[in-house]
């Protein structure tokens, strides 16, 4: 619970209810804390004087930037149309760079120049479900970074790790995570060499809540990124059993032994073998089957390399995990809008059968999916029936909670986007502000 918000929100409703206010922020309090009612009053005491301090600031630095959208009900972080929409934005914030691959293209990695070679740089956060799950949030999390430096055709060189633990959270959270990230380090002999641990805001956030991330360094010589996708290409893409979005599933909806299918590095290992046999130079791009499923990663493919992606629907559900897509199937969840953690390699049809016997001999089964043409979006070809493949507002519900936030546009959708288009210019605005303030200082 973040109690500083909990002030802030009472005291701009009713600023002269500081009494009020106090006793029920106490009371909140003791519903997770076991300390003494005047020690709760105290700490509720002190979280009022600091948040007055700090309700209404002054000037470029202080002042945020405010759209007026809530995150949820854009749908960010829920891996659909809302959430890709403000990623665009990002790339408009972060304005120009010198990357070779940067936030604009929507790929998963960054890019620059190292001598004659590509560095590749990558972070991925837990998945935010897993907090009371602290081994499988870190394995997950740790092999996701990992394939997003691969997808690159980099091979990683190293790891670190960013953990965030709220006020009342067993610190043994912390080792259970480091050692679910470092299963996967030694299994694929990428070590974790860094990191960061601290509280989740401090003293102002209590309860056992864990956040965080995994970040992750390769290099390469020859990149396989989406906007190197060509119209001709075949798709291919590896077996799939899904990893935390999977296991976020299984776990809350009570089929618990779902859990192990996810438990393995055989997208890894499919990604190792192309570089070993230096197949990826010869592969036009490559990615991983994670933003809200295909049906995701087709729009960014799609958007970024400016080809159109068609798919057959037949062809991908063979390479799913079946007791995963039996569990997907019986929940009536849409297994093309979640994230799959399966390999697609976009690459010349002339190429295609040695990556399919090359990736087929290392154990990992693999398959053509489609195929690359001129134009732009996606389709699906299901039953012999040629569909429109765009994801959705948000990612498939694949949780109780999710169902009930659903997967649709909300009907003020265009609303508020319009406020996000200003938040963005806003924050770009200020951002030159402060440049040329600092510069104007350094200049004298």
């Amino acid at each position: 619970m973040d109690i500083e918000g909990y002030a802030k929100r009472a005291l701009r409703k009713d600023p002269s209810d500081e009494t009020g206010l106090e006793a029920r922020l106490a009371s909140r309090i003791l519903e997770i804390k076991n300390i003494s009612s005047d020690r709760a009053h105290e700490i509720a005491a002190a979280v009022i004087c600091e948040a007055k301090a700090t309700l209404h600031t002054k000037g470029d630095v202080l002042n945020p930037t405010v759209s007026g959208v809530a995150m949820g009900e854009f749908g960010v972080g829920s891996r659909g149309t809302g959430d890709f929409y403000v990623h665009s934005k990002l790339g408009e914030v972060i304005g120009k760079t010198d990357a070779v691959v940067d936030s604009s293209q929507l790929d998963d990695s960054g890019v620059v120049k190292l001598g004659d070679e590509y560095l590749v740089v990558t972070i991925d956060g837990i998945h935010s479900r897993l907090s009371d799950f602290p081994f499988l949030s870190g394995f997950h999390v740790a092999r996701a970074a990992l394939r997003d430096v691969y997808s690159m055709g980099a091979r990683p060189l190293a790891m670190l790790s960013d953990i965030h633990i709220a006020d009342d959270g067993d610190v043994a959270k912390i080792f259970d995570h480091i050692a679910g990230i470092t299963t996967v380090s030694e299994l694929t002999g990428i070590p974790l060499i860094t990191g960061s641990t601290l509280r989740i805001g401090g003293d102002m956030v209590i309860g056992e809540r864990m956040t965080g991330g995994v970040g992750a360094v390769g290099v390469t010589s020859s990149l396989t990124s989406r906007n190197k996708t060509r119209p001709g290409d075949l798709i291919l893409m590896t077996e799939g059993a899904g990893g935390g979005t999977i296991s976020t599933t299984a776990l809350y909806y009570g089929m618990h032994d779902v859990v192990d299918e996810t438990i393995n590095i055989r997208f890894l290992e499919a990604c190792e073998v192309l570089l070993k046999s230096e197949l990826y130079k010869k592969v036009h791009s490559m990615t991983d089957v994670t933003n809200g499923g295909i049906r995701g990663d087709a729009r960014e493919i799609s958007k970024t390399a400016g080809v159109k992606m068609v798919f057959e629907e037949e062809k991908m559900r063979a390479l799913v995990n079946p007791k995963v897509l039996s569990m997907l199937e019986l929940l009536k969840i849409d297994y093309l809008g979640v994230s799959l953690d399966a390999l697609l390699v976009i690459a010349p049809p002339e190429y295609a059968d040695e990556i399919l016997e090359t990736i087929r001999a290392a154990g990992v089964a693999i398959d053509i999916i489609g195929r690359v043409e001129e134009g732009s979006g996606a389709e699906i070809i299901a039953n012999g029936e040629t569909r429109d493949f765009a994801p959705r507002f948000r990612e498939s519900a694949y949780t109780p909670v999710k169902k009930v936030h659903g997967e649709e546009n909300p009907r003020d959708f265009e609303e508020m986007r319009a406020a996000i288009d200003r938040a963005a210019e806003e924050a770009i605005n200020k951002k030159y502000r402060i440049l040329d303030k600092i510069n104007s200082g350094r200049r004298k």
